[in-house]
């Protein structure tokens, strides 16, 4: 009878120490070793998960043939869209966010989009009686898909390769343990030795398989950092749970680009796809309203519109306050000293208050136009005239520059109907534009208020 052994694993890093230690040597971060049982006693051990599978042999990269596969169509086209076109047969995706966000939801309804595919819905959280009841509130297309609730990663991919689905989703790898090793499910050594192991068969037999992690409090995906390195593709689902609209980010991906976001609004029904975002992230109101601006972003290719608001008022203490939500306030208060600067506005003496409309959080250096024009608006009390939108980047001289991609911001803003774009003076004479559309240059900040409040 051996004795038990123990090891101590970075949390954040999946280091793994003899003994505790106070900082990661690897990583740097304080406090995250966690004891673990590596093994009890000695005796047979149960035979590894996909040992069957062919053994890969060397190839020169002349003699590798391409798959024929084309991408697979999962029946959701903003999934579709993050993804880069489709799923790619063999791929193992990662989906993270915070409880309640709608992981769940979203995986379930993959897996019953009617098109076509078999797919094997494991659960290692709930009931089958639950899943059929979340079900029912989304409604059943697919007919072929399959509900396992089960931990043991063997027994998982027993089913997989008797039932050969087309898509396996897995709910999620924090609950799922192997009988390879002696520690908790949830645990560093755990989550490492069933990715890897997932990421095996899916390579080896072609099967995409969706899994889904929780986060941590800071927002990082729970589990050793080299989770993320192990799948091909890590994505996002993040939104504010006091909004019903939630967004598909792509963090990592080995088969296209990461700049693509999905947008959904969670309803009684599940999830939907919103296929124009301006349409929820613009408001009409009855009559013009100080501190309001119109901001054409662009996250990956797709423009869309958005309210920006912000409130200027006297300090009522000494020293004044400064609040952003959904933007990043350190690039706020840039931009307020670029306006005390340059226009002489007294934003020392000023509380100042941001906020994106729809619990968006917005990181295009596009939108800088729009927020110096909501705090201008806000500063005098003043409406900004009807129909006009910004689009553009102010640097620390408080120049106007061109914003990525303006050629597309303004065509969404001419096809929302919108008179006006106020974009940077420097943009390419060759840059195409659209009819329909005042186009209003400015090369300094200076010059925007006379563009922004002129009828």
């Amino acid at each position: 009878m051996a004795k038990i052994k123990k090891a101590f694993f970075c949390k954040n890093c999946g280091y793994d120490a003899p003994k505790w230690l106070g900082r990661c040597p690897a990583c740097g971060e304080w406090n995250t070793f966690t004891e673990e049982v590596v093994a009890r006693e000695s005796g047979p051990a149960p035979a590894a998960v996909g040992a069957n599978l062919p053994a890969a042999k060397p190839q020169r990269v002349a003699d590798i043939r391409e798959s024929e596969h084309r991408r697979i169509d999962l029946g959701n086209a903003e999934v579709n869209r993050v993804l880069g076109g489709g799923l790619v047969p063999g791929s193992l995706v990662l989906l993270g966010g915070e409880p309640g966000i709608g992981k769940s939801t979203l995986s379930l309804q993959i897996a019953l989009a009617a098109n076509g595919l078999r797919t094997l819905y494991v659960s290692g959280e709930e009931s089958a009686e639950q899943i059929r009841m979340r079900a029912a509130r989304i409604g059943i297309g697919n007919e072929e898909c399959m509900v396992y609730p089960e931990t043991l990663l063997e027994h998982i991919v027993a089913q997989i390769e008797e039932l050969r689905p087309d898509l396996v989703v897995i709910d999620s790898i924090q609950t799922v343990y192997t009988g390879l090793l002696e520690s908790s499910a949830g645990s560093v050594s755990q989550i490492r030795e069933c990715a890897a192991t997932l990421l095996k068969y899916a390579k080896g037999t072609g099967t995409p398989i969706f899994i889904i992690g929780h986060i941590t409090k800071d927002g990082t995906i729970a589990g050793p950092k080299v989770l993320e390195h192990i799948v091909d593709v890590v994505l996002q689902f993040e939104g504010d749970n006091n909004y019903t609209y939630r967004i598909l980010r792509g963090i990592k991906n080995r088969f296209g680009a990461t700049f693509e976001i999905g947008v959904f609004e969670m309803l009684d029904a599940g999830l939907r796809e919103v296929d124009n975002p301006s349409e929820i992230l613009l408001t009409h109101y009855d009559e013009p309203l100080s501190g309001i601006s119109v901001g054409a972003a662009a996250d990956g290719v797709r423009p869309y519109l958005i309210e920006v608001q912000a409130l200027v008022s006297g300090a009522a203490y000494g020293t004044p306050q400064r609040s952003a939500t959904g933007y990043d306030a350190r690039r706020m208060n840039m931009l307020l000293a670029v306006l005390e600067k340059r226009l002489g506005m007294k934003m020392f003496q000023k509380d100042v208050f941001l906020n994106f409309a729809g619990g968006f959080r917005v990181a295009d250096p596009g939108l800088d136009l729009a927020v110096v024009a909501a705090v201008i608006s806000s500063y005098f009390d003043r409406p900004i005239a009807e129909g006009v939108c910004c689009a553009a980047e102010v640097g620390l001289s408080g120049e106007i520059r061109p914003a990525p991609r303006t050629e597309q911001r303004i065509s969404e803003a001419a096809r929302l109907g919108f008179k006006r774009i106020v974009v940077s003076g420097y943009l390419a004479q060759s840059a195409r534009r659209p009819k329909g559309i005042e186009i209003v240059a400015v090369n300094r900040v200076g010059e925007l208020p006379k563009a922004l409040f002129m009828e």
